[in-house]
This record gives C-alpha cells, sequence and structure tokens, in this order.
C-alpha cells in the first residue's frame, strides 16, 4: 500500500525559456500591475538596467540595498520604499538574498511578486519567508509571498561565477535531498525530487568544465527549479535548520553552508531513511555511475564541482558548536532520525573539519 501522504501544491506561473527576461513587461501587465518596485542588488546592476529600458516609467523605485539572510532594519527600507512610490507590484532579479528581500515587502504590503532569479537557490518556488533580527533568522511561511510569476532565462546564468554556481547547486541539492524523506511527501513529489538530483548531479560538473555551456545552464537551473518546488511543498528537516541557525547567528554565506553541511546530515540521518537513500542513489548513479553511499557520494561531487566542503573555511568559530547545537535541538524539528544535542554536535564538527562523511 503508497505510503500515506497529503499533496497540496501552491500555484505559480513559470516561464522557462531562453531570452525571456525580455517577457517581464507582458507578464507585469498580465498581473494587472502598472507600477514596480524593482528589487535589485548592485552586483545585478545591469540586469536591473534591462528592466527599467523595457518598462520605461513604469518602474517606479529601484530598491539595491539587497543584503544576505534579510536584515530587518534594512528590508523596512525596502517596505517604505515600496509604500512612498506607490508600487502595485514588486519585480525582483538576483539570488535567494533578492528574492527574500521583496517577500519581506510582500508580507508587509501584499504586493505580488514577479521573480526573475539569477541563482540556483530555488526561493522564488516557495512560500518560505526568512528574516534575520539582531543574531536570530526567523523563518516561516506565508501564501502572500509566493511568486505569482517566475520567469527562468537561462542565458542569465551564464556569467554566473564558478564558484558561485557551485555552493548555489549544493544549496538545490539539498533542498532536494531533504525533501526525499520529508514526512508524508508525495509519490508525484517524490519523483520529481529525484529527477530534480539527476538533473544538477549531471548538469554542474559541465557547467564546471564550459561556463558558457548554454545547455548545460539551462539543465542546472531545471533541476533548480525541481530543488525551489520540493522546498517549497514539503517540510524542511535538520539539515535546513542547522544552516538558518549558522547564517542567523554568524552572517555565514547561505549557499556555501549548505553545502559543507549537507554530506553529514545526510550521514546522520541514512538509515533512518533507507528509501530516500535509494532514490538519491539512483539519482547520482544514473547521472555520474556508480555512486555508493549517497552521503560519502554527495561530498564527493561538491569537491568535484569545487563546492565549500568545510565550515572552518567560511568562518565557523569552533568554540561556538554547542551553542549552534543547543540551538538547533531547541527548534524541535521534525526529522527522520531523533534530534539531539551530541547528534548535532557531531555534524557541525564533521562539517567543520570538512572531510568526507
Amino acid at each position: 500500500m503508497t505510503t500515506a501522504f497529503v499533496h497540496d501544491v501552491p500555484a505559480s506561473r513559470v516561464i522557462f525559456e531562453n531570452g525571456s527576461l525580455a517577457r517581464v513587461g507582458e507578464e507585469v501587465a498580465r498581473l494587472g500591475a502598472s507600477r514596480v518596485l524593482l528589487v535589485c542588488a548592485d552586483s545585478e546592476s545591469a540586469l536591473g538596467d534591462r528592466i527599467v529600458e523595457d518598462l520605461g516609467d513604469q518602474v517606479v523605485a529601484r530598491f539595491v540595498d539587497v543584503a544576505m539572510h534579510v536584515p530587518v532594519p534594512i528590508a523596512r527600507r525596502a517596505v517604505a520604499l515600496s509604500q512612498q512610490s506607490r508600487a502595485d507590484c514588486v519585480v525582483t532579479i538576483g539570488g535567494g538574498s533578492s528574492t527574500g528581500m521583496a517577500k519581506f515587502v510582500a508580507r508587509e504590503t501584499g504586493l505580488p511578486i514577479l521573480a526573475v532569479p539569477t541563482t540556483y537557490a530555488g526561493s522564488e518556488m516557495t512560500s518560505i519567508w526568512g528574516h534575520t533580527e539582531g543574531q536570530r533568522k526567523m523563518t516561516g511561511r506565508d501564501p502572500v509571498v509566493l511568486p505569482r510569476v517566475v520567469i527562468y532565462d537561462p542565458t542569465l546564468t551564464l556569467s554566473l561565477p564558478i564558484h558561485i554556481s557551485a555552493a548555489s547547486a549544493m544549496n538545490a541539492l539539498a533542498h532536494l535531498v531533504e525533501g526525499l524523506y520529508s514526512p508524508g511527501v508525495s509519490p508525484m513529489l517524490f519523483l520529481q525530487a529525484e529527477e530534480g538530483v539527476r538533473a544538477l548531479v549531471d548538469a554542474l560538473p559541465r557547467v564546471i568544465d564550459d561556463p558558457g555551456d548554454l545547455q548545460a545552464r539551462g539543465d542546472a537551473l531545471y533541476g533548480a527549479w525541481l530543488g525551489g518546488w520540493i522546498l517549497g511543498t514539503t517540510s524542511m528537516g535538520l539539515h535546513h535548520k542547522i544552516c538558518h541557525v549558522l547564517g542567523g547567528m554568524f552572517d555565514l554565506d547561505h549557499a556555501a553552508t549548505h553545502s559543507a553541511v549537507l554530506p553529514h546530515v545526510t550521514a546522520y540521518n541514512a538509515q533512518m531513511a533507507p528509501n530516500a537513500m535509494q532514490a538519491l542513489e539512483r539519482a547520482m548513479s544514473f547521472a555520474q555511475g556508480p555512486c555508493g553511499i549517497p552521503a560519502v557520494a554527495l561530498w564527493e561531487f561538491a569537491v568535484r564541482i569545487q563546492a565549500p566542503t568545510s565550515l572552518e573555511e567560511l568562518g565557523f568559530p569552533l568554540s561556538a558548536v554547542d551553542e549552534v547545537a543547543q540551538s538547533v535541538v531547541n527548534a524541535a524539528i521534525v526529522n527522520p532520525r531523533p534530534v539531539d544535542v551530541e547528534g548535532v554536535r557531531r555534524i557541525i564538527l564533521a562539517a567543520y573539519e570538512g572531510g568526507k562523511p
């Protein structure tokens, strides 16, 4: 008998096509909007300029102070700008930080979001919001922050640096791996998660070997789309909680933290999630050939694509291990294997050292 599940998939309009950035204007009109707040970091200013050129005076304000983990004082300035400019929608272009800033605005104002992702973060496909106040990162779900339209244009990822491509792909893999063992994951989402792993593991080595390979970039973005969808429709477990605590407390790079932690949480959960491990092994073997133990294969994959494998390299202070472990356990996470302080300590120490699980 099929395991019990709940299949509840929020709807977004998704456009996936080379050159589809040119469709932002028509999609804004389709939303019934005409006064755009553009959220776009300085690092993506050239792409922001293209949107301004296409939309003209429909862009009534532009917010560039995008920051990782969405610090509340900065995000409030974005909300104020949206209100002062009387914006009726938010267009965001960039990585997860830009999407997160747009979500803060949407949550405070109810404005619809049109998202144009340029990395593999996946948050554009979710109703998950997150922000940081002090040293604490808070997350939750609210349907109002789910972008109404997502435009995936693989050509926009051609200039994504190799190190960001690699870490961002590991972030997307984390969404897929946790989705495979999420409680109550539906059969359809399970298959989509496995397919996402296959796509990413197949595409990223090709991206690393030839960053200008548009087919490889498109395949990677396809896998990341599935990763975002899975993240948005299943629950987050121990892996994501560890990364959120580390990010909020120490301002560590979000994607790089996922990369360093994922193999070790996978090893921790392996015996309690056999179906997920079998799917992970199938997907990685299909793309790379026989992979052996999935947790080890994930670590070897990170090494292959030059993604971070060590929290020490990211600046995490070893003296904070106990504090982080306790904070994670206090969150009462739903996870295949029971979570205790000693278990989390072992995971963080292993990720700090960065060795093979």
